[in-house]
């Protein structure tokens, strides 16, 4: 059985090798969750603020709740003028119908959804805006879908987007889009963020070095990889978009 719980810790210590090595997201996704400047947005789960940064241009203010102070540190640092806090989309450190968008990114299929929707219902205004992001691997990738059945071999692409677009308590459903993007990458960095993924995070140093040796392998021999130092690695961001209901 999957321990999802210590999953969700394996974060806790990886704040800059998750900074340094995790994608970031394209602004077109956050076109869509915000076509228009808000007051006050919520980026929940922020993480060392992949996201974060992206709100800033679209709200007046901009806050960011996250349960990990390492990663808190770096998003501090990066963005001075966020309000960072610490907390849990379980118990978001804000008071009611006081912000008008909260996005989460990369993060929403680790909260308890009752909880944590009861959570952002709260703290949004009534008619307010909730976006979900994931990124994820373009499948006509082959390399990169090979790398994730070695890294996450009981998950398919389709998990975790079909999570999100069921029917959230407290919501109305209003959009799912999905914004394809390229990004050139370094082997040796496409290789070091495998090391940031949950499921080598907890795994024992044996079955982790050999997830990193099949992902390898499988670099040298695709001829998209094979023998280079820089990879043209495709993704997928998936966009859902609810309305406080």
């Amino acid at each position: 059985m999957v321990d999802h719980a210590a999953l969700a810790r394996s974060f806790e210590s990886t704040g800059a090798a998750y900074d340094r090595y995790r994608p970031g997201f394209p602004d077109a996704a956050v076109d869509i969750i915000l076509p228009s400047r808000v007051g006050r947005a919520l980026d929940l789960g922020a993480g060392t603020g992949k996201l974060t940064g992206l709100l800033l241009p679209r709200a007046d203010e901009v806050l960011a709740v996250e349960p990990a102070e390492s990663m808190l540190d770096i998003l501090r640092s990066r963005f001075p003028d966020v309000g960072a806090l610490a907390g849990t989309a379980e118990r978001i450190p804000v008071g009611d119908a006081s912000v008008d968008a909260v996005t989460v990114a990369q993060a929403f299929h680790w909260f308890d959804r009752e909880r944590a929707c009861a959570e952002v219902a709260r703290v949004l205004r009534p008619g307010g805006t909730l976006g979900l992001l994931w990124n994820r691997f373009d499948p006509r990738c082959e390399w990169d879908r090979a790398s994730h059945a070695i890294a996450h071999p009981a998950v398919d692409e389709h998990d975790r987007t079909t999570a999100a677009a069921a029917e959230l308590p407290g919501f109305a459903f209003m959009d799912h889009r999905q914004v394809a993007w390229e990004e050139r990458i370094a082997r040796a960095d496409y290789l070091a963020r495998w090391g940031t993924v949950s499921s080598l995070l907890v795994a024992d140093d044996e079955t982790r070095s050999a997830m990193l040796r099949g992902i390898a392998e499988v670099l040298d021999a695709h001829p998209d990889t094979r023998g280079r130092e820089t990879l043209d690695l495709p993704h997928v961001t998936d966009v859902f978009v609810y309305r406080r209901a």
